[in-house]
């Protein structure tokens, strides 16, 4: 077992045992730790959330919500090592979809599926076992990760909680096709959005700037007519939450070749984000580089970093 594994074994094992106030103040204090430290995960969110809140706010605010922002990323593992101790009841109640839940419930029933597009922010792990819990079938994919026994180990942790999870690369099928097959039979079929891992995704303006974002959200939903969603997370003292906007109208078949329609679809996507993102900015967890033209810690270099979180939806494309 190598360090990295290590690490995620003792946090899932040790936290679960420790008293949640206790676990809560550790967690705490190590990201109160990381924002004095000023390590170049904290300098590229402080970048981000720059571009968010815009060049008027004083330098002072902006390192409090720098602040605020490494204790909500905290939160997140915190919460997700202790996710597997939790009962049904309790992952029911661990989380509240504000807005959309008739909607979700609809589109399950009348077996179309839906897509949601997410943002990095608040708890999505919460999310995903809150749709388990509810008897949806959910359906996502994870970035195959090095080392592969961390990866197999994040994969057995969130199947664990009712969600099926596909390989972004090296499956039996390419994940785009499973997908569609998936919304055929009523699945939600959630996707992390706001930045592409591949290098090759869909230019978009985003808070003024230009980056890019993964087309597998759009390209699901033109393919599949299934409704496509904007979800916009954030932390509640209690709970973290989420409310999701749409169905985002799609482009019309005849407007043009499948490539222009995801397109246009994709900025709407990340229009949608941007508006949810704005309203919590404390509560987005983007310690990677995001814009084209970024400098300094925040653009390493033209191809984005492995995340620093757990191997995620990043959406295939």
């Amino acid at each position: 077992m190598n360090l990295a594994e290590l690490g995620y074994v003792a946090g899932w094992r040790l936290v679960r045992a420790l008293p949640g106030p206790v676990a809560a103040t550790i967690f705490r204090v190590g990201a109160d730790r990381a924002h004095r430290a000023g390590g170049a995960g904290t300098a590229r969110l402080a970048a981000n959330l720059r571009r968010v809140v815009g060049p008027d706010l004083p330098e002072a605010e902006l390192d409090e919500l720098v602040r605020q922002g490494l204790r909500s990323y905290a939160r997140y593992w915190l919460e997700a090592f202790r996710l597997p101790s939790r009962s049904h009841e309790q992952l029911l109640a661990g989380f509240r979809l504000v807005h959309g839940h008739d909607l979700l419930a609809a589109d399950v029933a009348a077996g179309r599926g839906a897509v949601v597009a997410l943002p990095h922010a608040g708890n999505w792990d919460a999310a995903g076992a809150w749709v388990a819990a509810q008897g949806w079938p959910i359906t996502t994919v994870a970035e195959r990760l090095r080392p592969e026994a961390v990866y197999e180990r994040f994969l057995a942790f969130r199947r664990g909680l009712g969600m099926e999870i596909l390989p972004t690369h090296g499956g039996e099928r390419p994940p785009l096709e499973i997908l569609v097959e998936r919304l055929g039979a009523g699945h939600v079929v959630p996707l992390l959005a706001d930045r592409d891992l591949s290098a090759r995704g869909v230019e978009v303006t985003f808070f003024g700037g230009r980056t890019r974002m993964p087309a597998g959200p759009a390209l699901l939903a033109l393919r599949t007519g299934a409704p496509l969603y904007v979800a916009t997370m954030w932390y509640e003292p209690d709970a973290p939450c989420a409310s999701i906007e749409g169905p985002l109208e799609l482009p019309d078949p005849d407007s043009g070749p499948l490539d222009q329609r995801a397109r246009l679809l994709t900025q709407r996507i990340a229009d949608g984000l941007a508006a949810g993102i704005a309203r919590h900015p404390e509560d987005w967890h983007m310690l990677q580089r995001m814009w084209l033209d970024q400098d300094g810690p925040g653009n390493p270099s033209s191809r984005p970093r492995r995340e620093s979180r757990p191997p995620a939806a990043p959406g295939p494309v």
